[in-house]
């Protein structure tokens, strides 16, 4: 019997074959299981095998420009992990090996739909672990430049996103979901990653966007959406930026429970409130994630008592 309490990884070995969305670099991509506590690692064939191996935690963040960039202590790196990593968590995928021969992970359509497709055609296999969870105590926030992202104790994984661009294409969007796997997979997932016309020379510049094109983003003008099919959702935006903050912060490497809440933010204000927390021991504490839901079982029966308590009291 399937059960959500204990780690996945993969059935068997699924490959991807596309180009980098920032390097526009060919690379072929294999996923592959992994054992119990592994978590998820990247690693690069085309260097030195002493220096391949990156794990994708937090900690290893070295670059958030427009994607989330991991690297180890060799220089060793790997670019745009962000759906893909978004893609493992949406199909519960604990544990697996993500063996690459180039630096930055296959865009394919923009989105995280072609990774979770094939994930959940292929299965997963239930290890004998259970899962770890982080439960949040207090909040804990972050703010820069009239952004902010912010942790919240929930006794459910949620997410709140707010984004404010001034472009009519875009506007003004909210978005609140609880992280359900499966309601990820169904109306988060699709959704595209986007840019601006105006912007793309000024990017290449930057040595960035070179392998975008309307086949793995929307692209904006000045008259709105450019891509001829349009958008997938009315509200495609958000959804990425939600799309996004999954694979951010999956990178503490368990879960979350807790309610993440991020205004206009993006992946450097994702990963500094995934730094900031983890680094006030007092916010958090770490469980498996059945006692996660036992804690929160506790503590909402407890509040209920003291709320008869106080009802007694006052008649």
């Amino acid at each position: 019997m399937i059960s959500r309490y204990f780690q996945h990884t993969l059935a068997v070995n699924l490959t991807f074959v596309g180009r980098g969305l920032h390097s526009g670099l060919p690379v072929r991509m294999t996923l592959q299981p992994a054992a119990p506590d592994n978590g998820i690692i990247f690693i690069r064939r085309d260097v030195p095998l002493f220096q391949s191996e990156i794990a994708a935690r937090w900690y290893n963040v070295t670059d958030t420009r427009l994607s989330t960039t991991i690297s180890n202590r060799f220089g060793a790196k790997v670019s745009t992990i962000e759906h893909l990593m978004a893609a493992l968590y949406v199909c519960g995928i604990d544990n697996a090996r993500i063996v690459l021969d180039g630096p930055e992970v296959p865009i394919m359509d923009g989105s995280a739909e072609p990774f979770v497709r094939m994930i959940q055609q292929a299965g997963t296999l239930q290890q004998n672990t259970e899962r770890r969870a982080i439960v949040i105590r207090h909040q804990v926030q972050v703010e820069e430049h009239g952004k902010s992202a912010s942790f919240l104790p929930a006794p459910v994984p949620r997410i709140d996103m707010t984004i404010d661009f001034d472009n009519a294409a875009i506007g003004h969007q909210e978005l609140s979901v609880p992280l359900d796997r499966d309601l990820l997979a169904f109306d988060v997932s699709a959704a595209r990653t986007f840019g601006f016309q105006e912007q793309i020379d000024t990017l290449r510049k930057l040595g960035l966007a070179k392998g975008g094109s309307l086949q793995n983003a929307v692209l904006i003008g000045d008259k709105g959406v450019i891509n001829q099919e349009g958008l997938r959702f009315e509200d495609e935006f958000v959804r990425h930026k939600v799309l996004d903050a999954v694979g951010d912060l999956s990178l503490a490497g368990m879960i979350i429970i807790g309610r993440f809440m991020g205004m206009c933010s993006g992946h450097d204000l994702n990963n500094q409130v995934l730094r900031q927390l983890l680094a006030q021991e007092d916010a958090w504490f770490l469980t498996t994630l059945s006692g996660a839901e036992e804690y929160w079982a506790w503590t909402q029966g407890a509040l209920q008592n003291r709320e008869n308590r106080n009802d007694q009291a006052a008649i």
